[in-house]
């Protein structure tokens, strides 16, 4: 079937199917009229809700959590006057209050989104409509509408390149958006197009019909026709542009839309916008399902209870109080009595658990927000938290999934060094000849034989500029290499200022090195290039042009100078040019040993960003496996494994899968995984692990069986194998086996799919960070979305949870924040379940003093204050002040961040013990006042042991009891908690005080009907002591229990607490050793960066005119290497972690 996607329905398209095309082509054409625009339009949408959609949709949302489904159907029995011994706003309070503050939350969240949308949808393009250009937001643009692009404009819609103000319709344009690659790329319209030029009159005439592939999320594919003028002229990729780019050095160009909207392959591969849930949440579901289980056990047991009461007791009971009564039938009033106590009981999982988790993740989320560790002065950018739910999950990851450009380097490379002769230049030394670290340098050397040099270049041996000026020949030519070998385009600026326009980063380093130290690159032709030498200028004949390709790795060019000499100038990849020195090539040599003559070497710094190598040591110590998933070249993304310490020399094997079939990727998947377990081992061949226990069980397997460090680097074209479903198993086993993996060439999509599969199988929870919109899929996939705002655009913070403006930053959101926000919630966690147990199961053991009668224990008053006024602050500023150690030990010892990827801290067995414990507290609250109230009388020689003084006495040792545990349970002590725990116990005895007053009972006689009790209760001793004892009973034995586990068995958290309170009147200095660089293997950054440039459009003369493109700024990339800090930290580590197990053991 074809799809007519075209301006009107009048275009004759019924024929237009080709059979080379795939099934169901895109047919669009540009020949109709305006009236008849078709009604797809070019809109993105990146929201979850509309107007309309919001309520229902967020409502179901909302209540697939466990809990607030569950207290809604409390509500309703509530409403039950028959079986409710509570009033209903008891529950419907609370659970509108969650529900509208999270309401409000997702409300804010998705209005940001929206307004995102807007601000893309409502640029401004200009639309050839009625033969004229005509200003058009981009959302309503339509496909066959022809656009003009203007210089360093991006891109609304997927365009077919109709014409351009470069010769022969040639274009550049930046695709950093799409593959993160900033370098530019070359795009050239159809020889019958490029002739229409800027002609308005032609383009309004332009009525050629596309036929084209179906939308897809292949970004170097394109398969179409274009039928014009009775013509038929093939499309591919070079005659395409793609939302997300940016027109570059061209001053304007046209094209016709051909996909628009979500159609656009940019579009295509965002992934959609997840509603994203942590571990904690799916464990507390389920909790509160075990808990619901429990609670009609209890339920159960007490309704039999009551019916066996009623039918042995009830009825002379009954006789005695109410003679007129009719006989109850037992069974129906123990059906009664289950639902009530179900509704008495609840509270064993309260409705503020939930608002008090939400409070407390949005604090965690300020204190991200207002980190000033975490601030970039530069661009004056904060860290942003963008969601408030997943800030506990930050300290339970186990996988991070990085892009490489943009988000590990900062995009600026520069040259260091060179080697001329066998002399290297670029090293400094000190007065005592001894080599010091370059960032440590007196001043830089000046270039005063340069006057158009660049002043923020940096170079340091000033023995360079003395050779230069003593004019020695090997030196003069080594420079002379550098400005003449390239396919660089200059320009100058209105500032007479020289630019240069560079296909690759490391030809604009190079030639740009070369301009500033005297040998100026000034322009080309076809057929010359002309330089300055040292203020001479100084043109060669260019005879011969061979570029650089990914096979031959270097680059060309024959030239006859002003003497008439010809000569051959070449530079490229050591590997390469060495075979071409090397003695084996006889027939080489012969031929070319009277001029072919090694020059030099460079050495060319391909920046990091600041702090990569200690973030990447930092996680890697703390169990983290880093991936990185990037669109640039295999041999780049190797060299910045390299420079981030991902890859080192030292590593056993690095796996390469380059397959170009199904078959052969199986084949080296097998190979790796012979070589990593060894020929006589039997390995798993694919079966997956789906519990964490089993993943950890796999993981100790492979501590004991893989000896050594591994990587693996596998390419885009053999990972769309290895991800079928066959493969994917073994690749994911052979992955989770190295230390480090390295995908390259991959497309947005795979970096999902990849990201989709460790989610999937490994069960762990992963982190993909990234700063394009390439990365916006695999953001939006893993369970933690981190953007960079860097460079390359907003794409990937908007679509993110936490944002930030540099990669090192990482490591603090990680193992402080994340790391405190997990242990601070899974103590709120402990201490909720723990104190809700012990208030709620008081009523179990009375229900068998009371006839099962569903009465409660405490007054409903003091039921309906307990979580929301007595015991909420002290919990909220426990969860959100308290830490264990402080934000620098966290950062010092990675170590600390283990616990939570093991979910030690709270867990279904962790659970169990709060449960326990809260179990044991509620035995103590009742039997203790329950056995002192028997036969006890007061001072006064009164009977005390009366139902409301019980109730007051119990509910005092409840108050008490739980917080003193909370005391017991903060690490980190503020003013905040001091005043929210003494103070939630005043306002207890405040309020209880108020209630059983006189005065209140006057006005509302109904309501509060323990008049004077407290007054009464509260004045005796016995009563005092009854409340200590039950005190010491409840507190005691984990007292006990904490300090015999501190002192025999202790956490790495716990010595260093007790680290910290030793050193925090006296902590030594710290001092920073000075660093020294690490050799490392000789790569050749060059070759590995490169790619096909300009060379062919160089020498056809096709993109020559009289004016130069504007100027253009490359891709620039990053090899930093020391490893100082690396072997400081982890020296550092080792050495405490020792001094801590000399005589203990410790766990984590």
């Amino acid at each position: 079937m074809t799809v007519n996607i075209m301006r009107s329905s009048c275009t004759k398209l019924q024929h237009a199917r080709l059979p080379c095309l795939p099934p169901s082509p895109r047919v669009c054409s540009s020949s109709c009229p305006l009236s008849s625009r078709i009604t797809d339009d070019n809109r993105i949408h990146t929201s979850k809700y509309s107007i309309l959609t919001f309520l229902p949709i967020n409502l179901f949302e909302q209540f697939q959590r466990v809990a607030n489904a569950y207290f809604l159907f409390l509500l309703i029995l509530q409403l039950i006057p028959e079986i409710s011994s509570l009033t209903w706003f008891t529950t419907i309070v609370p659970l509108v209050l969650v529900v509208t503050m999270t309401a409000v939350k997702d409300a804010t969240d998705d209005y940001f989104r929206h307004k995102s949308d807007n601000q893309v949808n409502n640029r401004q393009s200009e639309v050839l409509i009625d033969s004229k250009l005509q200003n058009e937001k981009w959302m309503n643009v339509k496909v066959g509408d022809i656009i003009k692009l203007e210089n360093n404009q991006f891109v609304a819609a997927d365009l077919l390149l109709l014409s351009s103000s470069e010769p022969h319709g040639l274009c550049y344009i930046e695709t950093a958006e799409l593959d993160g690659e900033t370098n530019l790329k070359v795009r050239h319209a159809l020889s019958v197009t490029s002739e229409l030029g800027a002609d308005i009159s032609r383009l309004a005439k332009f009525d050629g019909i596309v036929v084209c592939e179906a939308p897809n999320n292949k970004l170097d594919k394109f398969t179409g026709v274009l039928s014009w003028n009775g013509s038929k002229h093939s499309l591919n990729n070079e005659k395409i542009i793609l939302r997300g780019c940016v027109l570059r050095n061209t001053s304007w160009c046209f094209g016709m839309v051909i996909f628009a909207g979500p159609d656009t392959k940019l579009m295509q591969n965002s992934g959609k916008t997840k509603f994203k849930r942590t571990s904690i949440d799916r464990l507390m579901n389920t909790l509160v399902l075990w808990i619901f289980g429990f609670l009609i056990c209890l339920g159960t047991i007490l309704a039999i209870g009551n019916s066996i009461w009623e039918n042995q007791v009830g009825d002379q009971f009954r006789t005695f109080l109410f003679s007129n009564e009719r006989e109850k039938n037992s069974v129906f009033s123990g059906f009664l009595t289950f639902w009530s106590y179900i509704i008495i009981l609840n509270t064993v999982v309260p409705i503020s658990l939930y608002v008090s988790v939400e409070v407390i993740r949005l604090g965690h989320s300020y204190f991200i927000n207002w980190d000033r560790k975490m601030y970039y002065s530069r661009k004056a950018t904060p860290a942003e938290a963008r969601t408030t739910t997943l800030n506990e999950e930050l300290g339970q990851i186990e996988y991070v999934f990085s892009d490489k450009t943009g988000t590990l380097t900062q995009n600026i490379m520069t040259f260091k060094k060179c080697s001329i002769n066998g002399r290297i230049y670029g090293e400094v030394c000190d007065d005592w000849g001894q080599k010091t670290d370059m960032t440590k340098k007196k001043e830089t050397m000046g270039f005063s034989v340069s006057p158009q040099a660049d002043r923020t270049f940096q170079f340091f041996d000033h023995h360079l500029m003395e050779s230069i000026e003593l004019g020695d020949p090997k030196v003069h030519e080594f420079l002379r290499l550098l400005a003449l070998c390239h396919t660089v385009m200059s320009e100058e600026n209105s500032a007479g200022e020289l630019i240069y326009q560079v296909q690759s980063p490391d030809e604009g380093a190079l030639v740009t090195a070369a301009k500033n130290l005297g040998f100026i690159f000034k322009s080309r032709t076809p057929e010359t290039i002309t330089i300055e030498e040292l203020g001479t200028l100084v043109t060669y004949q260019l005879l011969a042009f061979l570029d650089f390709n990914n096979f031959r790795k270097r680059m060309s060019v024959i030239v006859r100078n002003p003497e008439g000499q010809i000569k051959l100038y070449s530079k490229g990849a050591d590997t390469i040019l060495f075979e071409r020195l090397h003695p084996s090539n006889e027939d080489l040599l012969t031929l070319t040993s009277d001029h072919l003559s090694l020059l030099g070497a460079t050495a060319v710094e391909d920046k990091l960003q600041d702090g990569v190598i200690e973030t990447v040591t930092s996680l890697s110590l703390a169990n983290i496996k880093i991936w990185v998933l990037t669109g640039d070249k295999q041999e780049t993304a190797i060299n910045i494994g390299y420079a981030c310490n991902m890859l080192t020399d030292d590593m056993n094997d690095v796996f390469i899968i380059a397959g170009n079939t199904a078959t052969e990727v199986r084949e080296e998947l097998r190979k790796a995984k012979e070589n990593l377990f060894g020929r006589n081992r039997s390995f798993s061949n694919g079966h997956v692990v789906f519990e964490k226990k089993q993943s950890l069980e796999l993981d100790s397997v492979v501590e004991e069986t893989v000896t050594g460090d591994y990587a693996l680097i596998i390419n885009g074209h053999s990972l769309a194998y290895a991800l079928e479903s066959d493969v994917k198993n073994d690749l994911l086993e052979l992955a989770c086996m190295c230390k480090t993996v390295v995908c390259c060439r991959v497309t947005p999509l795979q970096k999902a799919q990849v990201v989709e599969l460790v989610k999937k199988y490994r069960n762990a929870v992963t982190l993909a960070i990234g700063d394009g919109a390439n990365d916006v899929s695999m953001i939006k996939s893993a369970h933690i979305g981190v953007g960079i705002s860097g460079q390359e655009g907003l794409q990937a913070v908007l679509a993110s949870d936490y944002s930030f403006a540099q990669f090192r930053y990482l490591q603090r959101l990680l193992l402080v924040h994340g790391r405190w926000s997990y242990v601070r919630m899974c103590k709120f966690l402990c201490y909720f379940f723990y104190k809700n147990f012990a208030f709620t199961l008081v009523h179990f053991w009375f229900g068998f003093f009371c006839g099962f009668s569903a009465q409660t224990v405490y007054d409903q008053w003091f039921i309906t204050l307990f979580n929301i006024v007595y015991t909420s602050l002290p919990v909220l500023a426990m969860g959100i002040f308290d830490q264990d150690v402080s934000d620098q030990n966290s950062m010092d010892y990675p170590q600390l961040y283990k616990p939570g990827q093991l979910n030690l801290l709270f867990n279904k067995s962790e659970f169990f013990i709060c449960m326990a414990h809260g179990v044991y507290t509620s035995l103590a609250l009742f039997f203790i006042p329950y056995g002192a109230f028997h036969n006890m009388a007061g001072e006064d020689g009164r009977h005390t042991a009366d139902y409301q003084s019980f109730a007051v006495t119990t509910a005092t040792s409840l108050v008490i009891v739980v917080s003193v545990q909370i005391a017991l349970d903060t690490s980190y002590w503020t003013v905040i908690n001091h005043v929210f725990i003494w103070g939630s116990i005043a306002t207890y005895f405040s309020i209880l005080f108020t209630m059983h007053s006189n005065d209140i009972f006057g006005i509302f006689p109904n309501q509060f009907p323990f008049v004077g009790n407290a007054r009464h209760s509260l004045t005796q001793k016995c009563i005092w002591l009854v409340i200590l004892l039950t005190t010491v009973a409840s507190v005691m034995p984990v007292v006990a229990f904490r300090f015999l586990k501190v002192d025999l068995f202790p956490t790495l958290s716990d010595q260093i607490r007790q680290w910290q309170k030793a050193q925090k009147k006296a902590r030594p200095l710290r001092t920073r050793k000075p660093q020294t660089r690490r050799s490392s293997s000789r790569r050749s950054g060059y070759a590995f960066a490169h790619q096909e440039g300009y060379g062919e459009l160089i020498t056809s003369g096709k993109n020559m005119r009289a004016k130069n493109p504007p100027p253009m700024s490359g891709l620039e990339k990053t090899l930093y290497n020391s490893t100082s800090w690396i072997e400081n930290l982890c020296k550092k580590t080792t050495d405490t972690v020792s001094s801590f197990s000399q005589d203990k053991t410790v766990k984590l």
